[in-house]
């Protein structure tokens, strides 16, 4: 299942996305779990304001990365799917 283009992704409530000082990186945190984004799974959750959509973001990420805008979309949205699942993101 592919992501409506007009979802408007954010970070669940209680969950942050924070740079990891001491390892370097980022951590994901919800309460009770910390996930470590790769490098281009922080690009995508920097983006899940809930204010732009998920066009937008795929748009955004296509440009940004000069990459094809299907794979983009299909893999932006597995992943947002993904955390939506463990109830991280809400779409």
């Amino acid at each position: 299942m592919t992501l409506s283009s007009e979802a408007r992704p954010a970070l669940a409530r209680g969950v942050r996305l924070v740079e990891d000082r001491v390892r370097g990186g980022h951590q994901l945190l919800a309460p009770e779990r910390a996930l470590t984004p790769s490098k281009v799974a922080v690009e995508i959750l920097r983006l899940c304001d809930g204010e732009r959509s998920f066009g937008a973001i795929v748009d955004d990420l296509a440009t940004r990365f000069d990459a094809d805008r299907t794979l983009i979309e299909s893999e932006a949205s597995a992943f947002l799917e993904g955390l939506a699942g463990k109830g991280m993101v809400t779409l």
